[in-house]
């Protein structure tokens, strides 16, 4: 796991630095952009495709992702090359903020997780609303569970409920609990090749094609909320942070006509994240 998160830092770096390179050629007037860290569930759920071309068009400032887990995101965003972090762990983005590394967090939309495994449902936990309890029956009956394994939101939300739980993952790792260290949708996939149970978040389920045999099996319960986060990388500490169109970003997303195209955009009819401006006040 290891090996495979450093290899996805490298080439993380290596994507920032084309990037950052392909608007410097000799004789071509850079356009203004930015780098935004982001995870892999905003891009692989496809809101990303549908909703930066109306920002581009609005704003004239070109978005450039990188799309890793939010774990990555935000060292990214601490080493200082992003603008802005875009991502759904709030335990560390508040962590990120008061170390200083970044600034104006603000929260943008929010969807779930689901437990998705397969038709046989081997661990007996098909329609239940207590994830717990779901994990506990997955641990016991030692039925095939894919991880993330990469310290996205994602995972970070996995491990918490393994721990509320009491289940030690890692003592049961290469046996029915194995890890990708990859992205959503590779996990996804391995999942559906291994008839196993993952959790996931609910727009890149909802987008995700390969689904063989695999449903899901546990939602609503509240410990599956997934919010999500927008951070200006602190200029203070970075002063290459480009603050003006950085903070015109974030601005566009907590707008009405931000989060009215995060609210439009759909997958045959289904919503897949909710704007914060919506959200029932509890």
């Amino acid at each position: 796991m290891t090996s495979r998160r450093a290899l996805a830092i490298r080439l993380a770096a290596f994507i920032i630095l084309a990037a950052l390179g392909s608007s410097t050629r000799l004789g071509v007037a850079a356009e203004p952009f930015i780098v935004v860290a982001s995870t892999t569930s905003t891009e692989q759920s496809g809101l990303f495709q549908y909703l930066l071309p109306v920002f581009t068009r609005a704003s004239g400032i070109k978005v450039r992702v990188v799309a890793v887990g939010t774990g990555q995101a935000l060292k990214i965003g601490e080493r200082g090359d992003c603008d802005v972090v875009f991502v759904h762990d709030e335990p560390s983005e508040l962590k990120f903020i008061a170390n200083g590394f970044g600034v104006d967090r603000r929260e943008v939309m929010y969807n779930d997780f689901v437990l998705v495994g397969p038709e046989s449902d081997p661990a007996r936990v098909d329609g239940s609303h207590d994830i717990v309890a779901a994990f506990k029956k997955i641990a016991a009956a030692e039925a095939p569970f894919v991880s993330r394994g990469d310290d996205s939101g994602t995972d970070k939300a996995e491990k918490r409920l393994w721990a509320e739980a009491g289940i030690d993952v890692k003592a049961s790792s290469g046996r029915w609990y194995r890890d990708t260290g990859s992205g959503m949708g590779p996990t996804l996939n391995t999942a559906a090749a291994m008839n196993a149970y993952t959790l996931s978040d609910r727009g890149t389920w909802l987008s995700f094609k390969n689904r063989q045999e695999l449903k899901i099996v546990v939602e609503g319960d509240k410990r599956l909320f997934n919010q999500y986060g927008v951070m200006l990388v602190n200029p203070a500490k970075h002063p290459t942070v480009k603050r003006d169109l950085g903070l015109k970003f974030i601005d566009w997303l907590t707008s009405s006509e931000g989060q009215e195209t995060i609210a439009a955009y759909k997958i045959d009819g289904n919503q897949l994240f909710f704007p914060n401006y919506r959200k029932p006040q509890s």
